[in-house]
């Protein structure tokens, strides 16, 4: 077992993923900013831990996570405003990965984006440019840490039930589409298969059932 925190505990993800954890006979704390969202995160089997990381120091974040082992970064600005989305899915994810290896956390599971990269390609005028940026320069980031590190790059994400199934960019993916059941499946088996550390997994919905198309 182990006890895993969770950034971004109250989006669509974090809460489909949650419960899947909690299965595996992981023990979950989902961080949340909104106080009104405790309940929801209690009905899905996690602690419900509320801070605002976006305005929170190394220090306060690694008291946060003091007793986790692995963390999953789940969390983002949502768009919209470019500096949010710089403080919160570059700066604030920074700020976690530098306060896990603070409290002795090892493992970190990062939700990216499929061809999230530093030569991205996107358009510095295209409202989508500072996510691209952000989420390039944290993944970078995270390589460069001695944390054992996974990041997971779902394509354009579904509400359409799970399939159980992916394909992986080595395998031919193109960036079409996946669900978001899926997406937390892959970060359930993620979390509990070592042959993830080290790699960055870029998928779509596919025909491999996932724990064999991470292996």
């Amino acid at each position: 077992m182990s006890r895993i925190a969770i950034f971004g505990g109250h989006g669509q993800v974090a809460l489909r993923l949650a419960p899947l954890l909690v299965e595996r006979g992981h023990e979950v704390g989902s961080i949340v900013r909104n106080p009104d969202h405790v309940a929801d995160i209690a009905n899905v089997g996690a602690t419900p831990l509320v801070a605002d990381i976006e305005n929170l120091d190394v220090e306060k974040i690694a008291a946060l996570l003091d007793g986790f082992d692995t963390v999953v970064w789940s969390a983002g600005a949502g768009g919209g405003s470019a500096d949010r989305t710089y403080a919160v899915d570059r700066d604030a994810a920074l700020r976690s990965m530098d306060a896990a290896g603070r409290v002795g956390i090892t493992r970190y599971v990062m939700v990216s984006y499929f061809g999230a990269d530093t030569q991205h390609g996107v358009d510095p005028s295209n409202p989508f440019f500072a996510y691209a940026e952000a989420k390039a320069a944290a993944d970078a980031y995270l390589k460069s840490t001695s944390l054992s590190w996974t990041i997971l790059g779902p394509s354009a994400l579904t509400l359409d039930p799970g399939t159980g199934s992916i394909t992986t960019k080595d395998n031919g993916a193109t960036g079409a589409s996946v669900t978001r059941d899926d997406v937390a499946a892959v970060v359930a088996e993620a979390v509990d298969t070592p042959a993830t550390i080290g790699r960055v997994i870029e998928f779509d919905n596919g025909d491999t059932p996932i724990a064999e198309a991470l292996r």
